[in-house]
């Protein structure tokens, strides 16, 4: 060894530069080699305060240590990951491992808009041009005359984008029934009623009135009663609560055009007058086939309860002409023979054979109505008398005189339910059937 040295010094000497230099990098690499294998056996790492190998040349890739290497770096590794799979990010993780759903991060370069879960497309609808308005809702309002539903018309007019425009059905409901009979003038009055509050607010309502106050000079083209009309019209959307109360005290000494003071003086005339001499819920004057049969039933009661009173068969009949339901006249039969049942003496069964002599001989009540006036009452007899315990008497009573003074057939008082059910064996009767 000293002698390779001392050859080393003395040959160093006479080398070119050339040779020195490769001299040199044999060393280095036989110094790396060496290093290489050291790092290899031991059990630490020796790291300078640059965090580069000691001794390895700072410049050279495969000196420099890679800090995102997952690879164990103590040499003795198997080259399996970290924690079994379970560590690091983007990594499967452990075998059995249970993830639960994450929340999409927006700031995820990654994240895509398009991905995140069923896309739902919103239907948008167009908001209705005022051109296009009136050929939109005149089909819904003509089959409202027809089918008079107004949970219908509530449902079409949500399928549409009315906007700014929405009092404008309003107005145009009013002028097609103006141009229409008096039942579609009376199914306008209920719409309205029905969709204020809910569709149209007070405010929206007077909008539409006080457009079709402004329009009453080409109204009047068509039809002439346009202003007396329009007056009932907002009588009785005042009293349905659909204008507001001060409505007609905002248009006072305001007016200009003379149609509408004519329909606003009608309209105050209305409401100023007594309930007795005209009804707000009648003010068209419709027969009661489109009125609830709740409201009819009570209407005859009414009527009957007041001729008990009174006596006044004359009076009995014009109410009863001007509910102008011949179809619902059994009601009226039916109500007179429960109110005899339910009644105490004899007058009131006297008063009722003179009213439905009236009424036969008048020909207000046919016999298909009688006769299905009276086979209602037979047929909740058996209910009847559990409240009235001697319906069954009184009505066979009833019956007879009804027959004696011509007011029911001969057949109608044969079809008369007998005497109730036999009383069968009870205590002390010595087991006999009563008869």
């Amino acid at each position: 060894e000293l002698f390779g040295a001392n050859q080393i010094a003395e040959v160093n000497g006479n080398w070119t530069p050339q040779e020195k230099a490769l001299h040199e990098a044999r060393l280095k690499a036989k110094a790396k080699r060496r290093l290489r294998k050291s790092s290899r056996n031991s059990t630490s790492e020796s790291f300078s305060e640059s965090g580069e190998l000691s001794g390895s040349d700072p410049h050279s890739p495969k000196g420099k240590v890679n800090v995102s290497d997952r690879k164990s770096r103590t040499g003795k590794g198997r080259g399996l990951p970290k924690k079994g799979g379970a560590g690091g990010k983007g990594v499967w993780g452990a075998a059995g491992m249970v993830y639960e759903d994450e929340e999409p991060d927006l700031r995820d370069p990654n994240y895509d808009e398009s991905a995140q879960g069923d896309t739902v497309y919103a239907t948008v609808v167009p908001e209705v041009d005022e051109k296009e308005l009136e050929k939109m809702v005149n089909p819904i309002v003509q089959e409202y005359f027809e089918h008079g539903d107004t949970k219908e018309v509530q449902m079409l007019l949500k399928g549409l984008n009315l906007g700014s425009h929405k009092f404008e059905f309003s107005s145009l409901a009013v002028a097609l029934s103006l141009e229409g009979k008096a039942s579609h003038r009376e199914l306008t009055s209920r719409l309205l009623s029905d969709l204020s509050g809910k569709m149209l607010s007070q405010s929206e309502m007077a909008r539409a009135f006080d457009k079709i106050l402004k329009e009453l000079p080409d109204l009047i083209l068509d039809t002439p009663e346009a202003p007396q009309m329009l007056g009932q019209f907002v009588a009785r959307a005042i009293a349905d609560h659909v204008l507001p109360m001060s409505f007609l005290d905002f248009y006072k000494g305001k007016v200009d055009c003379e149609h509408a003071r004519v329909a606003l003086d009608r309209a105050e005339v209305l409401l100023t007058m007594k309930r007795e001499m005209v009804r707000l819920d009648n003010v068209w004057g419709v027969g009661g086939g489109l009125r609830p049969v709740k409201h009819l039933v009570k209407e005859m009661n009414l009527l009957l309860k007041e001729y008990l009173i009174s006596g006044d068969v004359s009076e009995a009949e014009h109410c009863l002409r001007d509910l102008e339901v011949p179809h619902f006249h059994h009601e009226l039969v039916y109500e007179v023979v429960v109110m005899v049942l339910e009644s105490k003496g004899d007058t009131a069964s006297h008063m009722m054979i003179k009213l439905l002599q009236s009424f036969w001989k008048t020909g207000l009540i046919t016999v298909d109505q009688m006769n299905r006036g009276f086979q209602r009452v037979y047929d909740e007899l058996p209910e009847i008398n559990l409240d009235v315990p001697h319906a069954h008497s009184i009505m066979e009573t009833f019956v007879d005189l009804c027959y004696q003074e011509a007011v029911i057939t001969k057949q109608l008082r044969d079809a008369c339910p007998a005497r109730g059910r036999k009383r069968f064996v009870s205590e002390g009767d010595g087991g006999a059937i009563k008869n």
